[in-house]
């Protein structure tokens, strides 16, 4: 066979079908294979006149079908299932080509696999891509990390299918080995904040007004319409405005109340305390899906824990709004902040070199967190490329400090009447923690240094000292 495609295609699920699409109706001619043959046929049977495609039964002749340097997406499962497609790929490859995991893989993973394919002369580029599946058809977010040598390659490729925002292609060169991977996870992080913000909002106003989730659609639809205008908001409007069917009744409330997860929140959680990292409001919003599944936790509690909770009367409805919908932005201003923390801090301990502004850039379109916002965020990486704390730039400073009064209202509200607001109030509370001059931390440390020796530093001389505390009490410089 001779080689013809521009780039190939392999695991044909919802994700990689879109994918293998939206290339070759970018106009490259695109290889597709899957493991079961009759996803690779119906795929051509359904839509072959996007473009041209070349089927293939076997993984030989789908890596023969591409011409060199070979350019192959793989879009399978993440951790067993993508180190055997890579097994069977890697004695077909040569130097030089270029394996493409598009999958949600796990960045170490990455790391491991690039590392493993560099000694063998092939190029393995571990790619965030968000979007879904009309993403992944019509322009998602791509983050590409691997080799920038890669890149001269792959990347007009990848730009050109990706999102579009004023002409600016939602895809740029993220860094080195795993830094695509990782930084897809902190989207995804970001995202579950988001989510779990959003969710927050509309128990708030559901609780606080009574109100049905026709009417609270219909807030969330002109909150779309300003600064909090996103993808997840637009949704949301219309996900609390949609009817069932069979019941007759508002569709949220036929829904189990238990939110599932693939992982990519805890990953985030878990890499943020390796590194030291307070990403409070992406915690609590995964900590509160396993909460809502923590079925007999909540089946003993429901009716037996008493609340000695105050009945909710709101006097100004539009007033109570307007206070949700500040405490929202706020909230949501701290979950990017903490995300771009994380970032910054594996950029350093890796030795990324992760340009922020550019992540923010190509998160403005095509991916599930795109929202208007994105913009200032841009902005203000781009005024301070090392800037060390999202919520100390002037605008996001000015922003959230006009709704500083409404979210301490709306959380110690929502703490009387006991309506949980994790994400809400840890997020307030960090803003307290990392704006306020001195931190009750002296007297966990002094405490450290009492029952371990773990010694202190003091606000008044350079050193690090111990008091001998079961003795004189005497300090020594340690």
């Amino acid at each position: 066979m001779s080689a013809r495609a521009q780039i190939g295609v392999t695991g044909l699920a919802v994700m990689g079908r879109n994918l293998a699409r939206n290339f070759a109706r970018h106009g490259y001619t695109t290889a597709v294979h899957n493991r079961s043959y009759a996803k690779t046929e119906s795929l051509i049977a359904d839509h072959g006149s996007d473009g041209d495609f070349i089927p293939s039964e076997s993984m030989a002749d789908f890596v023969a079908s591409i011409e060199r340097p070979r350019k192959v997406v793989v879009m399978v499962k993440a951790g067993g299932p993508t180190d055997a497609v890579i097994a069977e790929l890697v004695p077909l490859l040569e130097q030089g080509d270029i394996i493409i995991d598009a999958g949600n893989a796990h960045f170490p993973d990455t790391r491991r696999r690039e590392a493993e394919l560099k000694e063998k002369g092939i190029h393995f580029v571990g790619t965030g891509v968000s979007g879904g599946e009309e993403g992944a058809l019509n322009g998602p977010s791509i983050m590409p990390g691997g080799a920038p040598e890669s890149y001269e390659t792959l990347g007009p490729i990848l730009e050109d299918i990706s999102a579009k925002v004023d002409g600016v292609p939602c895809c740029t060169y993220v860094g080195p080995d795993g830094a695509g991977h990782f930084v897809k996870m902190v989207h995804n992080g970001i995202e579950y904040a988001d989510m779990q913000l959003i969710a927050e909002a509309y128990d708030l106003l559901k609780q606080g007004l009574g109100a049905s989730a026709q009417e609270i659609g219909e807030i969330f639809a002109e909150w779309n319409k300003g600064d909090l205008e996103s993808f997840l908001i637009e949704i949301t409007a219309d996900v609390l405005q949609h009817v069932d069917a069979e019941t007759g009744k508002a569709f949220v409330d036929i829904v189990l109340d238990r939110a599932e997860q693939k992982g990519t929140g805890r990953w985030t959680v878990q890499n943020a305390l390796d590194l030291g990292v307070p990403i409070t409001g992406i915690a609590e919003a995964t900590f509160a899906r396993a909460l809502s599944g923590s079925v007999p936790q909540r089946a003993a509690a429901v009716g037996v824990l008493p609340a000695e909770a105050g009945s909710w009367e709101i006097t100004d409805r539009d007033a109570f709004i307007e206070d949700v919908r500040r405490a929202l932005y706020s909230s949501k201003v701290v979950a990017y902040s903490q995300g771009f923390d994380q970032i910054a801090a594996a950029s350093e301990e890796f030795g990324w070199d992760i340009d922020r502004g550019a992540m923010a850039r190509i998160w403005r379109g095509g991916c599930i967190i795109r929202a208007r916002f994105l913009n200032r965020i841009t902005e203000a990486y781009e005024r301070d490329e090392n800037l060390p704390l999202l919520l100390a730039d002037p605008y996001f400073t000015k922003v959230v400090g006009e709704g500083v009064a409404s979210w301490r209202r709306i959380v110690s509200q929502a703490a009387l009447n006991g309506v949980p607001t994790p994400a809400f109030s840890s997020s307030l509370a960090y803003y307290d923690g990392v704006r306020a001059e001195r931190l009750p931390a002296s007297l966990i440390q002094a405490q450290r240094d009492f029952f371990g020796a773990h010694t202190y530093q003091r606000v008044d001389k350079p050193g690090v000292f111990h008091t001998e505390w079961t003795r004189d009490r005497s300090e020594t410089e340690a």
